[in-house]
Protein backbone atom coordinates (compact mmCIF):
# COMPACT_ATOMS: atom_id res chain seq x y z
CA UNK A 1 0.00 0.00 0.00
CA UNK A 2 2.83 2.26 0.80
CA UNK A 3 4.76 1.76 -2.65
CA UNK A 4 1.25 2.31 -4.06
CA UNK A 5 0.90 5.74 -2.95
CA UNK A 6 4.38 7.08 -3.73
CA UNK A 7 3.66 6.01 -7.31
CA UNK A 8 0.42 8.05 -7.02
CA UNK A 9 2.21 11.56 -5.80
CA UNK A 10 4.75 12.37 -9.13
CA UNK A 11 1.47 11.32 -11.61
CA UNK A 12 -0.15 14.10 -9.29
CA UNK A 13 3.02 16.60 -9.44
CA UNK A 14 3.10 16.10 -13.21
CA UNK A 15 -0.01 17.03 -13.87
CA UNK A 16 -0.02 20.28 -11.70
CA UNK A 17 3.01 21.15 -13.62
CA UNK A 18 1.64 20.54 -16.69
CA UNK A 19 -1.56 22.67 -15.25
CA UNK A 20 0.80 25.43 -14.09
CA UNK A 21 2.96 25.96 -17.49
CA UNK A 22 0.02 26.16 -19.47
CA UNK A 23 -1.49 28.78 -17.04
CA UNK A 24 2.32 30.75 -17.39
CA UNK A 25 1.80 30.13 -20.52
CA UNK A 26 -1.67 31.47 -21.34
CA UNK A 27 -0.79 34.38 -19.09
CA UNK A 28 2.29 34.86 -21.59
CA UNK A 29 0.48 35.22 -24.76
CA UNK A 30 -2.36 36.97 -22.91
CA UNK A 31 0.17 39.80 -21.97
CA UNK A 32 1.88 39.72 -25.48
CA UNK A 33 -1.63 39.86 -27.13
CA UNK A 34 -2.05 43.17 -25.40
CA UNK A 35 0.99 44.28 -26.71
CA UNK A 36 -0.12 43.81 -30.34
CA UNK A 37 0.34 46.79 -32.12
CA UNK A 38 -3.35 48.20 -33.64
CA UNK A 39 -4.41 48.85 -37.17
CA UNK A 40 -2.11 51.29 -39.52
CA UNK A 41 -3.85 54.87 -39.77
CA UNK A 42 -3.23 57.22 -42.13
CA UNK A 43 -5.30 60.45 -42.58
CA UNK A 44 -5.07 61.55 -45.79
CA UNK A 45 -7.76 64.78 -45.91
CA UNK A 46 -8.39 67.03 -44.84
CA UNK A 47 -4.59 67.89 -43.85
CA UNK A 48 -5.36 71.38 -42.57
CA UNK A 49 -8.92 72.97 -42.75
CA UNK A 50 -12.39 72.13 -42.77
CA UNK A 51 -14.45 74.53 -44.45
CA UNK A 52 -18.50 73.98 -46.07
CA UNK A 53 -17.83 71.15 -47.80
CA UNK A 54 -14.59 69.26 -46.60
CA UNK A 55 -13.79 65.42 -47.81
CA UNK A 56 -12.21 63.29 -45.09
CA UNK A 57 -9.89 60.45 -46.48
CA UNK A 58 -8.54 57.93 -44.45
CA UNK A 59 -7.29 54.19 -45.03
CA UNK A 60 -7.30 51.99 -42.51
CA UNK A 61 -5.00 48.32 -43.11
CA UNK A 62 -4.49 45.47 -40.58
CA UNK A 63 -2.70 42.23 -41.25
CA UNK A 64 -5.04 39.49 -42.90
CA UNK A 65 -7.66 42.43 -43.50
CA UNK A 66 -9.65 41.88 -40.02
CA UNK A 67 -11.08 44.58 -38.09
CA UNK A 68 -13.18 44.42 -35.00
CA UNK A 69 -14.11 47.88 -35.13
CA UNK A 70 -13.21 51.41 -36.90
CA UNK A 71 -14.98 54.63 -35.92
CA UNK A 72 -13.99 58.30 -36.78
CA UNK A 73 -15.30 61.28 -34.45
CA UNK A 74 -14.60 64.97 -34.77
CA UNK A 75 -14.26 67.11 -31.73
CA UNK A 76 -14.71 70.51 -30.91
CA UNK A 77 -14.69 72.07 -27.57
CA UNK A 78 -16.24 69.67 -25.38
CA UNK A 79 -18.82 68.14 -28.18
CA UNK A 80 -18.02 65.30 -30.13
CA UNK A 81 -19.17 64.69 -33.53
CA UNK A 82 -19.52 61.06 -34.81
CA UNK A 83 -18.59 60.80 -38.00
CA UNK A 84 -18.11 56.98 -38.69
CA UNK A 85 -18.68 53.71 -37.59
CA UNK A 86 -17.69 50.09 -39.00
CA UNK A 87 -20.89 48.86 -38.02
CA UNK A 88 -22.82 51.42 -40.14
CA UNK A 89 -21.17 52.49 -43.21
CA UNK A 90 -23.94 53.77 -44.77
CA UNK A 91 -22.46 56.85 -42.72
CA UNK A 92 -19.79 57.24 -45.46
CA UNK A 93 -18.18 55.59 -47.99
CA UNK A 94 -15.82 52.07 -47.81
CA UNK A 95 -13.85 51.01 -50.48
CA UNK A 96 -11.73 47.88 -49.77
CA UNK A 97 -8.59 49.04 -51.66
CA UNK A 98 -6.28 45.98 -50.96
CA UNK A 99 -7.32 42.57 -49.23
CA UNK A 100 -5.67 44.33 -46.21
CA UNK A 101 -6.52 48.14 -46.32
CA UNK A 102 -10.08 49.37 -46.66
CA UNK A 103 -10.37 53.27 -47.78
CA UNK A 104 -12.84 55.50 -45.97
CA UNK A 105 -14.64 58.85 -47.63
CA UNK A 106 -17.27 60.76 -45.64
CA UNK A 107 -17.99 64.83 -46.18
CA UNK A 108 -17.27 66.21 -42.50
CA UNK A 109 -17.86 70.38 -43.69
CA UNK A 110 -20.03 72.56 -41.98
CA UNK A 111 -23.54 71.26 -44.65
CA UNK A 112 -23.41 67.96 -43.21
CA UNK A 113 -22.04 68.54 -39.42
CA UNK A 114 -24.12 71.65 -39.00
CA UNK A 115 -23.04 72.13 -35.38
CA UNK A 116 -19.53 72.66 -36.23
CA UNK A 117 -18.18 76.48 -35.31
CA UNK A 118 -15.12 78.08 -36.78
CA UNK A 119 -12.06 77.55 -34.66
CA UNK A 120 -9.65 74.76 -33.73
CA UNK A 121 -10.91 70.88 -34.26
CA UNK A 122 -9.35 67.58 -33.98
CA UNK A 123 -10.49 64.31 -36.09
CA UNK A 124 -9.77 61.47 -34.05
CA UNK A 125 -9.76 58.12 -35.61
CA UNK A 126 -9.75 54.52 -33.48
CA UNK A 127 -9.46 51.29 -35.53
CA UNK A 128 -9.51 47.71 -33.64
CA UNK A 129 -8.87 43.97 -34.62
CA UNK A 130 -8.93 40.89 -32.73
CA UNK A 131 -6.03 39.38 -31.96
CA UNK A 132 -5.13 35.99 -29.40
CA UNK A 133 -8.09 33.72 -31.25
CA UNK A 134 -10.53 36.78 -31.23
CA UNK A 135 -10.19 36.99 -27.48
CA UNK A 136 -8.01 40.22 -27.10
CA UNK A 137 -8.03 42.73 -29.47
CA UNK A 138 -5.38 45.11 -30.45
CA UNK A 139 -6.36 48.82 -30.85
CA UNK A 140 -4.39 52.18 -32.57
CA UNK A 141 -5.50 55.83 -32.71
CA UNK A 142 -4.37 58.69 -35.07
CA UNK A 143 -5.37 62.62 -34.66
CA UNK A 144 -5.38 65.34 -37.11
CA UNK A 145 -5.94 68.80 -35.64
CA UNK A 146 -7.44 71.31 -38.00
CA UNK A 147 -9.02 74.71 -38.50
CA UNK A 148 -12.68 75.22 -39.19
CA UNK A 149 -12.84 78.05 -41.46
CA UNK A 150 -16.54 78.93 -42.61
CA UNK A 151 -16.26 82.69 -43.87
CA UNK A 152 -15.94 82.19 -47.91
CA UNK A 153 -13.48 84.77 -49.30
CA UNK A 154 -14.49 87.70 -51.53
CA UNK A 155 -13.48 88.40 -54.88
CA UNK A 156 -13.80 92.17 -56.79
CA UNK A 157 -13.11 93.52 -60.32
CA UNK A 158 -10.46 96.38 -60.16
CA UNK A 159 -10.02 97.30 -63.92
CA UNK A 160 -12.42 97.59 -67.02
CA UNK A 161 -13.25 97.30 -70.60
CA UNK A 162 -12.07 93.62 -71.12
CA UNK A 163 -12.26 92.76 -74.28
CA UNK A 164 -11.00 89.28 -75.89
CA UNK A 165 -10.43 88.24 -79.22
CA UNK A 166 -11.48 84.59 -79.86
CA UNK A 167 -8.14 82.83 -79.74
CA UNK A 168 -6.70 85.84 -77.78
CA UNK A 169 -5.45 86.94 -74.53
CA UNK A 170 -6.85 89.29 -71.73
CA UNK A 171 -5.67 91.28 -68.56
CA UNK A 172 -7.58 91.81 -65.37
CA UNK A 173 -6.85 93.48 -61.93
CA UNK A 174 -8.90 92.38 -59.45
CA UNK A 175 -8.53 92.14 -55.05
CA UNK A 176 -9.18 88.87 -53.23
CA UNK A 177 -9.42 88.00 -49.53
CA UNK A 178 -8.07 87.14 -47.03
CA UNK A 179 -4.57 88.05 -49.29
CA UNK A 180 -3.36 84.53 -48.55
CA UNK A 181 -6.59 82.64 -50.77
CA UNK A 182 -5.93 80.91 -54.11
CA UNK A 183 -7.46 83.16 -56.59
CA UNK A 184 -7.33 83.96 -60.30
CA UNK A 185 -9.73 83.62 -63.69
CA UNK A 186 -11.88 80.81 -64.69
CA UNK A 187 -12.65 80.16 -68.15
CA UNK A 188 -14.95 77.60 -69.11
CA UNK A 189 -13.58 74.53 -67.05
CA UNK A 190 -9.88 76.34 -67.12
CA UNK A 191 -8.44 78.14 -64.80
CA UNK A 192 -5.78 80.78 -64.91
CA UNK A 193 -3.43 81.47 -62.03
CA UNK A 194 -3.65 85.23 -60.45
CA UNK A 195 -0.54 86.84 -59.49
CA UNK A 196 0.11 89.75 -56.43
CA UNK A 197 -0.19 92.92 -58.10
CA UNK A 198 3.52 94.27 -57.19
CA UNK A 199 4.98 91.87 -59.92
CA UNK A 200 3.86 94.63 -62.01
CA UNK A 201 4.32 97.45 -60.18
CA UNK A 202 1.31 98.20 -58.47
CA UNK A 203 1.49 99.23 -55.18
CA UNK A 204 -1.03 97.82 -53.41
CA UNK A 205 -1.55 95.59 -50.30
CA UNK A 206 -1.19 92.05 -50.77
CA UNK A 207 -4.87 91.31 -51.95
CA UNK A 208 -4.62 93.05 -55.01
CA UNK A 209 -3.46 90.70 -57.81
CA UNK A 210 -3.08 90.40 -61.16
CA UNK A 211 -3.96 87.70 -64.38
CA UNK A 212 -3.56 86.89 -67.80
CA UNK A 213 -6.47 84.48 -69.36
CA UNK A 214 -7.30 83.19 -72.70
CA UNK A 215 -10.09 82.58 -74.67
CA UNK A 216 -9.08 79.91 -76.85
CA UNK A 217 -9.44 79.33 -80.34
CA UNK A 218 -11.98 76.02 -79.53
CA UNK A 219 -13.99 77.33 -76.95
CA UNK A 220 -17.30 79.13 -77.94
CA UNK A 221 -17.71 82.99 -77.93
CA UNK A 222 -20.21 83.10 -74.80
CA UNK A 223 -17.98 80.58 -72.85
CA UNK A 224 -18.44 81.57 -69.25
CA UNK A 225 -15.65 83.91 -67.87
CA UNK A 226 -15.36 84.63 -63.89
CA UNK A 227 -13.08 85.20 -60.95
CA UNK A 228 -12.42 83.05 -58.38
CA UNK A 229 -11.00 82.63 -54.57
CA UNK A 230 -10.78 79.20 -52.96
CA UNK A 231 -9.39 79.51 -49.47
CA UNK A 232 -7.56 76.61 -47.86
CA UNK A 233 -10.47 74.87 -45.94
CA UNK A 234 -12.08 74.88 -50.29
CA UNK A 235 -14.63 77.75 -49.69
CA UNK A 236 -14.85 79.39 -52.77
CA UNK A 237 -16.52 82.90 -54.05
CA UNK A 238 -17.11 83.93 -57.82
CA UNK A 239 -18.05 87.09 -59.67
CA UNK A 240 -18.81 87.62 -62.97
CA UNK A 241 -16.06 89.73 -65.40
CA UNK A 242 -17.53 92.15 -67.31
CA UNK A 243 -16.38 91.55 -71.17
CA UNK A 244 -17.18 91.47 -74.83
CA UNK A 245 -15.43 88.72 -77.29
CA UNK A 246 -15.32 89.41 -80.65
CA UNK A 247 -14.92 86.91 -83.56
CA UNK A 248 -12.04 86.11 -85.65
CA UNK A 249 -11.71 84.10 -88.75
CA UNK A 250 -9.29 80.89 -88.40
CA UNK A 251 -8.01 79.19 -91.86
CA UNK A 252 -7.99 76.35 -92.94
CA UNK A 253 -5.73 74.49 -95.10
CA UNK A 254 -4.87 71.10 -96.69
CA UNK A 255 -1.27 69.79 -96.32
CA UNK A 256 -0.27 67.00 -99.14
CA UNK A 257 2.34 64.69 -97.28
CA UNK A 258 4.37 62.30 -99.38
CA UNK A 259 7.13 59.46 -98.41
CA UNK A 260 10.36 62.16 -99.06
CA UNK A 261 8.14 64.27 -96.20
CA UNK A 262 8.08 60.72 -94.11
CA UNK A 263 11.14 59.59 -94.66
CA UNK A 264 13.10 62.60 -92.97
CA UNK A 265 10.61 63.43 -90.38
CA UNK A 266 9.36 59.84 -88.71
CA UNK A 267 13.07 58.36 -88.15
CA UNK A 268 14.50 61.20 -86.69
CA UNK A 269 11.62 62.14 -84.20
CA UNK A 270 11.40 58.41 -83.55
CA UNK A 271 15.39 58.97 -82.94
CA UNK A 272 14.83 61.35 -80.05
CA UNK A 273 10.95 58.99 -78.35
CA UNK A 274 12.10 55.68 -78.29
CA UNK A 275 9.96 54.96 -75.88
CA UNK A 276 7.26 55.28 -78.72
CA UNK A 277 8.60 52.54 -80.44
CA UNK A 278 8.02 53.85 -83.53
CA UNK A 279 8.17 52.21 -86.56
CA UNK A 280 10.48 53.04 -89.06
CA UNK A 281 9.64 50.49 -92.12
CA UNK A 282 9.07 52.31 -95.35
CA UNK A 283 5.73 50.77 -95.01
CA UNK A 284 4.56 51.71 -91.72
CA UNK A 285 5.90 55.35 -91.68
CA UNK A 286 2.29 57.13 -92.31
CA UNK A 287 1.43 54.93 -89.27
CA UNK A 288 3.89 56.25 -87.18
CA UNK A 289 3.28 59.83 -88.37
CA UNK A 290 -0.08 59.79 -87.22
CA UNK A 291 0.87 58.54 -84.01
CA UNK A 292 3.41 61.26 -83.90
CA UNK A 293 0.76 64.10 -85.21
CA UNK A 294 -1.88 62.65 -82.65
CA UNK A 295 -0.19 60.87 -79.50
CA UNK A 296 3.08 62.68 -78.94
CA UNK A 297 1.53 66.20 -80.02
CA UNK A 298 -0.79 65.17 -77.20
CA UNK A 299 2.25 64.38 -75.16
CA UNK A 300 4.45 67.10 -75.77
CA UNK A 301 0.92 69.62 -75.17
CA UNK A 302 1.43 68.48 -71.46
CA UNK A 303 5.10 69.23 -71.12
CA UNK A 304 4.44 72.71 -71.92
CA UNK A 305 1.43 72.52 -69.83
CA UNK A 306 3.43 71.98 -66.34
CA UNK A 307 6.68 74.11 -67.66
CA UNK A 308 3.25 76.84 -67.06
CA UNK A 309 4.04 76.36 -63.18
CA UNK A 310 7.43 77.34 -63.59
CA UNK A 311 6.51 80.95 -64.46
CA UNK A 312 7.84 84.05 -62.38
CA UNK A 313 5.49 85.81 -60.13
CA UNK A 314 6.70 89.22 -62.26
CA UNK A 315 6.22 90.68 -65.48
CA UNK A 316 9.54 90.83 -66.80
CA UNK A 317 8.86 92.61 -70.07
CA UNK A 318 7.33 96.65 -70.42
CA UNK A 319 6.35 96.92 -74.22
CA UNK A 320 5.39 94.88 -77.32
CA UNK A 321 7.11 91.33 -77.88
CA UNK A 322 8.86 92.02 -81.49
CA UNK A 323 8.40 89.32 -84.53
CA UNK A 324 10.74 87.93 -86.36
CA UNK A 325 11.91 90.48 -88.65
CA UNK A 326 11.54 90.39 -92.99
CA UNK A 327 9.59 87.06 -92.49
CA UNK A 328 6.84 85.90 -94.86
CA UNK A 329 4.41 84.50 -93.09
CA UNK A 330 3.58 80.77 -94.11
CA UNK A 331 0.83 79.17 -91.61
CA UNK A 332 -1.06 81.82 -89.06
CA UNK A 333 -2.60 80.85 -85.67
CA UNK A 334 -5.54 78.16 -85.29
CA UNK A 335 -5.03 77.09 -89.00
CA UNK A 336 -7.59 74.05 -89.58
CA UNK A 337 -5.13 71.54 -91.16
CA UNK A 338 -6.59 68.78 -92.98
CA UNK A 339 -3.38 66.30 -94.10
CA UNK A 340 -3.59 64.11 -97.19
CA UNK A 341 -1.15 61.27 -98.65
CA UNK A 342 -1.34 59.94 -101.22
CA UNK A 343 -4.72 61.58 -102.49
CA UNK A 344 -6.87 60.82 -99.42
CA UNK A 345 -7.10 62.77 -95.73
CA UNK A 346 -5.50 61.19 -92.94
CA UNK A 347 -5.51 63.30 -90.41
CA UNK A 348 -7.09 66.53 -88.98
CA UNK A 349 -5.28 68.77 -86.68
CA UNK A 350 -5.02 73.08 -85.73
CA UNK A 351 -1.57 74.63 -86.22
CA UNK A 352 -1.54 76.52 -83.24
CA UNK A 353 1.33 79.43 -83.91
CA UNK A 354 2.80 81.34 -87.05
CA UNK A 355 5.36 79.74 -89.51
CA UNK A 356 7.93 82.35 -90.04
CA UNK A 357 10.71 82.04 -92.98
CA UNK A 358 12.80 84.16 -94.11
CA UNK A 359 16.24 82.47 -95.49
CA UNK A 360 18.08 79.02 -94.15
CA UNK A 361 19.40 78.91 -90.43
CA UNK A 362 18.80 83.06 -90.02
CA UNK A 363 19.32 84.26 -86.28
CA UNK A 364 15.86 83.60 -84.10
CA UNK A 365 16.05 86.32 -81.78
CA UNK A 366 14.30 86.38 -78.29
CA UNK A 367 10.69 88.26 -78.87
CA UNK A 368 11.17 89.84 -75.04
CA UNK A 369 12.99 89.58 -72.11
CA UNK A 370 12.89 86.99 -70.02
CA UNK A 371 14.10 83.41 -68.18
CA UNK A 372 14.82 80.32 -70.31
CA UNK A 373 12.93 77.41 -69.54
CA UNK A 374 13.24 75.05 -72.07
CA UNK A 375 15.89 74.30 -74.51
CA UNK A 376 16.23 71.39 -76.37
CA UNK A 377 14.45 68.75 -78.71
CA UNK A 378 10.50 68.66 -77.97
CA UNK A 379 8.62 66.06 -80.14
CA UNK A 380 6.63 67.55 -82.90
CA UNK A 381 8.61 70.88 -82.74
CA UNK A 382 12.32 69.69 -83.18
CA UNK A 383 14.83 71.69 -81.41
CA UNK A 384 12.65 73.81 -78.96
CA UNK A 385 13.20 77.06 -76.82
CA UNK A 386 10.55 78.51 -74.55
CA UNK A 387 11.07 81.44 -72.96
CA UNK A 388 9.49 82.82 -69.76
CA UNK A 389 8.17 86.43 -69.39
CA UNK A 390 6.91 85.69 -65.73
CA UNK A 391 2.50 86.31 -64.95
CA UNK A 392 2.42 82.93 -66.97
CA UNK A 393 3.31 84.38 -70.39
CA UNK A 394 5.57 82.25 -72.46
CA UNK A 395 7.12 82.30 -75.89
CA UNK A 396 8.19 79.34 -77.81
CA UNK A 397 10.44 78.85 -80.82
CA UNK A 398 10.90 75.93 -82.30
CA UNK A 399 12.45 73.77 -85.90
CA UNK A 400 15.58 74.76 -84.54
CA UNK A 401 18.87 73.88 -86.21
CA UNK A 402 20.61 74.69 -83.44
CA UNK A 403 20.13 76.02 -79.99
CA UNK A 404 22.38 78.75 -78.59
CA UNK A 405 20.44 79.36 -75.11
CA UNK A 406 20.78 76.97 -71.94
CA UNK A 407 17.91 76.54 -69.11
CA UNK A 408 17.95 79.05 -66.52
CA UNK A 409 19.47 81.86 -68.38
CA UNK A 410 18.22 85.46 -68.56
CA UNK A 411 17.69 86.79 -72.26
CA UNK A 412 16.43 90.18 -72.90
CA UNK A 413 14.88 91.45 -76.19
CA UNK A 414 16.66 90.62 -79.19
CA UNK A 415 18.68 88.02 -77.80
CA UNK A 416 20.03 85.48 -79.68
CA UNK A 417 18.46 81.77 -78.91
CA UNK A 418 19.54 79.67 -82.24
CA UNK A 419 18.66 79.22 -85.65
CA UNK A 420 16.18 78.55 -87.84
CA UNK A 421 15.64 74.97 -89.58
CA UNK A 422 13.81 71.80 -90.17
CA UNK A 423 14.21 69.55 -87.01
CA UNK A 424 10.74 68.09 -85.57
CA UNK A 425 7.83 68.14 -88.08
CA UNK A 426 9.22 71.06 -90.09
CA UNK A 427 8.21 71.11 -93.89
CA UNK A 428 10.89 73.49 -94.50
CA UNK A 429 13.43 75.60 -92.73
CA UNK A 430 11.11 78.12 -90.67
CA UNK A 431 10.59 79.66 -87.04
CA UNK A 432 7.47 78.11 -85.57
CA UNK A 433 6.48 81.08 -82.65
CA UNK A 434 3.29 81.00 -80.53
CA UNK A 435 2.76 82.71 -77.01
CA UNK A 436 1.38 80.91 -74.40
CA UNK A 437 -0.44 81.77 -71.05
CA UNK A 438 -0.48 79.38 -68.54
CA UNK A 439 0.32 76.68 -71.01
CA UNK A 440 -2.42 77.43 -73.63
CA UNK A 441 -1.44 78.80 -77.07
CA UNK A 442 -2.66 81.90 -77.95
CA UNK A 443 -2.54 84.38 -81.07
CA UNK A 444 0.80 86.32 -81.24
CA UNK A 445 -0.40 89.11 -83.13
CA UNK A 446 -1.72 90.55 -80.44
CA UNK A 447 1.51 90.35 -78.96
CA UNK A 448 3.15 91.83 -81.94
CA UNK A 449 1.18 95.29 -81.45
CA UNK A 450 1.96 97.87 -79.28
CA UNK A 451 -1.43 99.33 -78.99
CA UNK A 452 -2.89 96.01 -78.05
CA UNK A 453 -0.21 96.34 -75.57
CA UNK A 454 -0.75 99.46 -73.99
CA UNK A 455 -4.52 99.45 -74.08
CA UNK A 456 -4.96 95.77 -73.02
CA UNK A 457 -2.43 95.36 -70.26
CA UNK A 458 0.15 98.81 -69.66
CA UNK A 459 -3.65 101.35 -69.38
CA UNK A 460 -4.59 98.62 -66.54
CA UNK A 461 -1.59 98.71 -64.62
CA UNK A 462 -1.16 102.37 -65.08
CA UNK A 463 -4.87 103.24 -64.11
CA UNK A 464 -4.40 100.66 -60.98
CA UNK A 465 -1.44 102.94 -59.57
CA UNK A 466 1.31 101.04 -61.27
CA UNK A 467 4.15 102.71 -62.66
CA UNK A 468 5.28 99.41 -64.84
CA UNK A 469 8.04 96.85 -63.88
Amino acid sequence: MRSHSRARFPIRTFLLSIVGLTVVAFAGAWLWAGRAEGPTIDVKQPTRFIGQSTALDVTVESPGGQFSGVEVVLQQGERSHPIFTLDQPTQGGVRQETAERIYIMRPVGKKDVPELQPGPARIVVRASRPVFYGLREATSEATRDVEVRLEPPAVAVLSSFHFINHGGAEFVVYRATPADVESGVRVGDLTYPGFPAAGVGIKADAATKVAFFALLHEQDLNTPISLYARDPAGNEATTGLDRRAFAKPFARSRISIDDRFLQRVVPAIAATTPDMNLSTTPTDLAASFLRINGDLRRRNALTIAELAKKTSPEMLWKDAFQPLGNASVEARFADNRTYVYLGEEIDRQVHLGFDLAVTQRIPVLAANTGVVLYAADLGIYGNCVIVDHGLGVQSLYAHLSSIDVKEGARVEKGHVLGRSGTTGLAGGDHLHFTMLVNGQPVNPVEWWDPKWMQDRVLRKVTQAGGSGV
